[in-house]
């Protein structure tokens, strides 16, 4: 990115902040070592507290700050936007886009910062002036801003005249006891809103699966109250009864295996069949080495973990393994093109396990279109090295005006994205197996789907490292 193009907020110059930035950060280098006397520990201790809290001071504050030109942003682009003739519904798309790439977040926490921001500066002020003089942090001013939303302008005014009051009758207020003083106070000022806004979240009820570590999800289940409850009572309940009746595993344990079981109708060691896209090299799948896997959708798993995974597979039964060459060489993907508009089945799979996540920088949502780096409208051609897997609304935001891309060369390419305002953001796809072994990488076949239905005692195929 470079700085030159971004403009001055008139207040502060970027040469400035980024002078603050660089001290900062290189401050800690020049701390030395802490002092052998007792007395010398104290005050040094002391000191770090100061500094600790002062610097915590200094994050709010440009919280403050960002928030301010945040909504500046929006603004000024809206106006270049409807000079443009751009339809009053759609003024201001984009701008949450470009506030996440500039705090180096997702679109969407950029549309949270975006309307938390637009929330302080034009309904809150009270609230904005607590963060900027660090009597509250960010998160701390959104639960206000969050727990405020129901009501209408006025009475969320009188709430955020109240706030002020609130940390200094309660200086050690925790997130909760903020977040239960706000919600009394707008309660006492409209308590039928906060029916409606029950009514809304019971309407809101879902259920979501997120990956975490060593081959793990978790599964989350939004759902009233009574009926939240009631699950997991019913799971405690049957997994107490089975530890009184002496099984061995824990609680937690077997309230997981009771859910499981349950929701599938199988054991909870032989769940429902899924369909798993993984890219892993020939190497670790026959366990010649340990290089780690990526299982689209979940990320980073052991080697060990898919070939245990594919060693449960019954021969006669429906299961199958796949196999399909990705990568000619270590890391250097396979090269794949089409004569057509729409990239293939075939072509988009290969993409979409190249990529794992949305392309945008800092966006990790799951990739919903396979997108023309190019567009195919502009010559861009529909092959591997200018395509790249988007998220619904970062595909949609590349479509907006003064928004371009444009892809390095090669099938695993970096994407240089540029926004409006000239700023410019490089993607690279996550890196491929490599294998390091003695003798050279072979292949025999010709990069189509090789095998299927058979397990690992069986594969056949190419060497694609």
């Amino acid at each position: 990115m470079d700085e030159r193009t971004i403009p001055s907020s008139g207040v502060v110059d970027v040469t400035e902040v980024s002078a603050w930035a660089r001290r900062v950060g290189s401050a800690g280098d020049a701390l030395g070592a802490v002092p052998a006397g007792v007395e010398e520990c104290r005050a040094e201790a002391a000191a770090c507290v100061d500094l600790i809290a002062a610097l915590e001071t200094l994050t709010a504050a440009a919280a403050g700050l960002q928030a301010r030109l945040a909504v500046r942003l929006d603004d000024a682009t809206r106006t270049v936007q409807a000079a443009e003739g751009l339809a009053p519904a759609r003024l201001g798309q984009g701008v949450a886009s470009q506030v996440g790439l500039a705090r180096c977040e997702s679109p969407n926490k950029g549309a949270v910062l975006l309307g938390a921001a637009k929330t302080w500066v034009r309904e809150m002020p009270a609230t904005l002036a607590c963060l900027e003089s660090g009597r509250l942090n960010e998160w701390r001013a959104m639960i206000v801003a969050r727990e405020t939303a129901c009501l209408s302008v006025e009475d969320r005014a009188a709430v955020d005249a109240r706030i002020p009051g609130l940390l200094a009758e309660h200086p050690g207020m925790g997130n909760r006891a903020l977040e239960a003083a706000v919600k009394r106070e707008a309660y006492r000022l409209d308590a039928q809103s906060y029916v409606h806004r029950a009514d809304k979240a019971a309407k809101d009820r879902r259920v979501t699966c997120r990956p975490t570590a060593e081959g793990m999800v978790y599964l989350t289940a939004l759902l009233p109250l009574r009926a939240g409850v009631g699950v997991y009572a019913a799971l405690r309940r049957e997994a107490d009864a089975a530890r009184a009746g002496g099984d061995p595993l824990g609680r937690g344990q077997l309230m997981a295996d009771l859910l499981v079981s349950r929701v599938t109708g199988r054991p909870a060691d032989d769940p429902a069949d899924v369909h798993l896209d993984v890219v892993i090299s020939d190497a670790a799948l026959l366990a010649e080495t340990d290089e780690p896997a990526q299982v689209s959708g979940v990320g980073t798993v052991p080697a060990a973990w898919v070939r245990a995974l594919v060693g449960r597979l019954d021969p006669a039964s429906q299961e199958a393994v796949a196999v399909r060459r990705l990568y000619a060489a270590p890391g250097r993907l396979v090269a794949a093109e089409s004569s057509g508009r729409f990239f293939s089945p075939g072509l988009a799979d290969l993409i979409r396990a190249r990529d794992q996540r949305c392309r945008t920088p800092w966006c990790d949502a799951p990739i919903r279109h396979t997108d023309h780096v190019v567009d195919h409208a502009a010559g861009g051609p529909t092959a591997l090295a200018n395509g790249q897997g988007l998220c619904e609304r970062c595909n949609h935001t590349k479509a907006l005006p003064g928004w371009s891309a444009r892809a390095g060369g090669g099938p695993c390419a970096e994407v240089t994205t540029a926004t409006p305002t000239g700023h410019r953001y490089v993607s690279t796809p996550p890196p491929g197996p490599v294998t390091e072994r003695a003798g050279p990488v072979t292949s025999t076949g010709s990069g189509d789907r090789l095998v299927a239905g058979l397990l690992p005692a069986r594969l056949a195929g190419d060497r694609c490292g």
